[in-house]
């Protein structure tokens, strides 16, 4: 099949993709074009706390997804039954379920507290909020540009005298580098705008997304348009250089 019918049967689905980028371009009052109070904020708030958070999933996730991808364990099954569990449940009830995990009177936020720990509507808390809402995500993308490694490769230079965590670091991840670089493109875009799980367990400090909610009910949709355009222009060179594979291992 050459590239020009490629292209002509890829066309619908840009279609409907371009459907709402149109709508909001024709709705945005431009002539009175202005961002609400507290906007500026919520950016820095999303962008600060939303690097933080994917570093903590990439340290959490890539141990597990590298397992996940190598392992002929009986417990994998289990395992990824876990992470399509945590995938599974919509981002709403998970919030509840921190809340009564983590929350004040939860069974770990009430250990926490002991010891002088609190995640309630702070910082830690919107980061936890946000590793909840993208580690399944990563895991299952990580694991897959794992798996399409060849394993005779890492079994070459093992025989060469490398060690396990040196095959990793020079082999494994070089060659899975594109396909980790397109998982950590979706799990930016899902974390970044993450709703569900924020608005129940980490309110405050506001992100763009509850400040999106907020700005609905407080000043009305022309505010909503505003801060939306801040949110895609400051969040999408991220995963634009993703996508474009320079993701430097």
């Amino acid at each position: 099949m050459n590239r020009g019918r490629l292209a002509w049967l890829g066309l619908p689905a840009l279609l409907v993709l371009v459907v709402p980028m149109l709508a909001l371009i024709q709705a945005t009052g431009w002539r009175h074009w202005q961002l609400a109070y507290g906007d500026w904020t919520a950016v820095a708030v999303s962008l600060g706390l939303t690097a933080v958070s994917m570093l903590v999933i990439v340290v959490l996730g890539t141990p597990l997804a590298f397992w996940l991808a190598r392992t002929g364990s009986r417990a994998k099954s289990a395992a990824q039954t876990l992470v399509l569990l945590s995938l599974l449940t919509p981002p709403l009830a998970m919030g509840i379920v921190l809340v009564g995990a983590y929350g004040p009177y939860g069974s770990i936020g009430e250990w926490l507290g002991h010891v002088g720990v609190s995640l309630n509507n702070n910082p830690p808390a919107f980061v936890l909020a946000q590793v909840y809402g993208g580690l399944a995500y990563y895991v299952l993308c990580a694991r897959n540009a794992f798996e399409q490694v060849p394993r005779v490769l890492e079994e070459a230079a093992r025989s060469l005298g490398d060690a396990p965590a040196q095959v990793f670091r020079r082999v494994t991840l070089p060659l899975a580098r594109r396909s980790l670089a397109n998982g950590l493109a979706i799990v930016w875009a899902r974390v970044i705008g993450e709703f569900g799980i924020v608005m129940v367990f980490a309110y405050f400090p506001q992100g763009i997304p509850v400040k999106l909610f907020v700005n609905l009910q407080n000043e009305g949709v022309d505010s909503v348009y505003a801060l939306l355009w801040l949110l895609l222009i400051v969040t999408l060179p991220f995963p634009l250089w993703c996508l474009r594979g320079r993701l430097a291992l």
